[in-house]
């Protein structure tokens, strides 16, 4: 079931890109949500997505602090 967390999270997160706040929100939620292990997948994730999209780069800040 935690992978279905995890899927679902990334599609939150693609689907609300557009605007940084929003996609800050979302992923503070799912810090919150997901497990450890998750976290560091989201976290290598994040670094792939965030390369085509240099306005979201900066809530990169909140997963490395984790």
């Amino acid at each position: 079931m935690s992978r279905m967390i995890y899927d679902y999270t990334k599609t939150v997160l693609e689907r609300v890109s557009f605007d940084p706040v929003l996609f800050e929100r979302e992923l503070k939620k799912a810090i919150r949500n997901l497990l450890p292990y998750e976290i560091e997948h989201l976290r290598n994730w994040l670094m792939f997505f965030t390369n085509e999209k240099p306005e979201l780069k900066k809530c990169l800040i909140y997963i490395e602090v984790n």
